[in-house]
C-alpha cells in the first residue's frame, strides 16, 4: 500500500513536472523575435553602454578645453564663415539618444508589436520620461560653467517643444537663459531632417567648438545616401571625428540602418529585414 501511494505520488509529480516545462516553454515562445531586442537591452541595462557614453562625454571635456584655448578650432567646417575666431563659443548636441535616453519607447515598442509611428511618439516625448544619458548632463553643464552656450539641434518636431524643454528642465539641463538654444525641426521654414541649415544659424553668431550626436545626420547632411557614398563622406572629414566631432553609441535606429535598404521607408518590414541580411558580410564557414 505504501508503495503504491509513493507511486502514485511520484506520477503526480512527474506530471506536475511535465506541465510546469510545458508551461514555460509556452511562455518563452510568447517572445516572438524582434530585430531591436539586443540593441535595446545593450542600452538600456549594460555597463558597457554606460562606459562608452562615459567615455565620449569625458574625451568631450578634454576636447572642449583645447578648442576654447585655440582661436582657429571649428566644429562646423561646412557652415562656419571667414572671422569666427572672436565669436562667443557654443557648442551643438543632438536630443535623442545623445543626451536623452528613449530606451522606454524603443521596449513599448517591442512590447506591443509596434513599428516607430509619429503618433505614438509625439506621446511618448509628452510623457516626459526620456532619462539622461550617463555623462550628458554633467558635459553639458561643465561646458556652460566655461561661458560656452549649448545648443540643442533635434529632429523632434516643432510640436514637442514644450514637453522637450519641460523633460530635459527637470533633468537639469542647461537651458540657454535669454537665448533660445533649442532649435527643433519644422521650427522655421527649410528646418528639415537635415541639420545643415541650423548649424548655419548658430554659426553665424557663434564659433562651433564641438558637435556631439549619435547619428552620421547629425555632423554631415549627406548621410540620407548610399552606403557607399556615406563612406565616401566620412572619410572626407576624417580629421574632424574624436575631435571637433564626437558620437555616441545608438544601435537602435539610425541612418545606418535605413541605408541598406535605400532610406525607403514604405518598403514592407519583411524586405527591410531581407535587405539587412543581404548586406551583411560573412565568413564562409568550416571546410566540408
Amino acid at each position: 500500500m505504501i508503495a503504491r501511494k509513493y507511486l502514485v505520488l511520484g506520477s503526480v509529480l512527474a506530471a506536475l513536472s511535465t506541465g510546469m516545462a510545458a508551461g514555460g516553454a509556452v511562455r518563452a515562445q510568447e517572445v516572438a523575435p524582434n530585430d531591436l531586442l539586443l540593441a535595446t537591452l545593450w542600452t538600456q541595462r549594460s555597463v558597457e553602454y554606460r562606459a562608452n557614453a562615459l567615455t565620449v562625454f569625458a574625451l568631450a571635456k578634454i576636447r572642449l578645453d583645447e578648442a576654447l584655448a585655440d582661436k582657429s578650432w571649428t566644429a562646423a567646417p561646412a557652415e562656419q564663415k571667414d572671422d569666427f575666431q572672436n565669436l562667443p563659443p557654443a557648442i551643438v548636441l543632438d536630443v535623442d539618444e545623445t543626451v536623452l535616453d528613449n530606451s522606454l519607447y524603443q521596449a513599448w515598442m517591442m512590447k506591443n508589436n509596434q513599428t516607430f509611428s509619429t503618433k505614438t511618439w509625439n506621446v511618448f516625448c509628452a510623457t516626459q520620461v526620456s532619462r539622461a544619458i550617463p555623462g550628458a548632463l554633467e558635459f553639458t553643464k561643465y561646458a556652460d560653467s566655461k561661458g560656452v552656450k549649448v545648443f540643442y539641434i533635434t529632429n523632434r518636431d516643432a510640436s514637442t517643444e514644450k514637453d522637450t524643454r519641460e523633460n530635459m528642465a527637470k533633468l537639469g539641463f542647461p537651458m540657454g537663459g535669454n537665448v533660445d538654444t533649442f532649435m527643433m525641426q519644422n521650427e522655421q521654414q527649410g528646418w528639415g531632417s537635415a541639420k545643415g541649415t541650423r548649424r548655419t544659424v548658430v554659426a553665424k553668431d557663434y564659433r562651433v567648438l564641438l558637435n556631439i550626436g549619435d547619428n552620421f545626420g547629425d555632423f554631415d547632411d549627406r548621410y540620407r545616401t548610399s552606403e557607399a557614398d556615406r563612406a565616401k563622406a566620412f572619410d572626407s572629414d576624417l580629421a574632424y571625428w574624436g575631435r571637433q566631432w564626437l558620437m555616441i553609441p545608438n544601435p537602435t535606429y539610425g541612418s545606418f540602418d535605413t541605408a541598406t535598404y535605400g532610406h525607403d521607408f514604405k518598403k514592407p518590414q519583411a524586405e527591410q529585414r531581407k535587405a539587412k541580411w543581404d548586406t551583411l558580410e560573412t565568413w564562409v564557414g568550416p571546410k566540408q
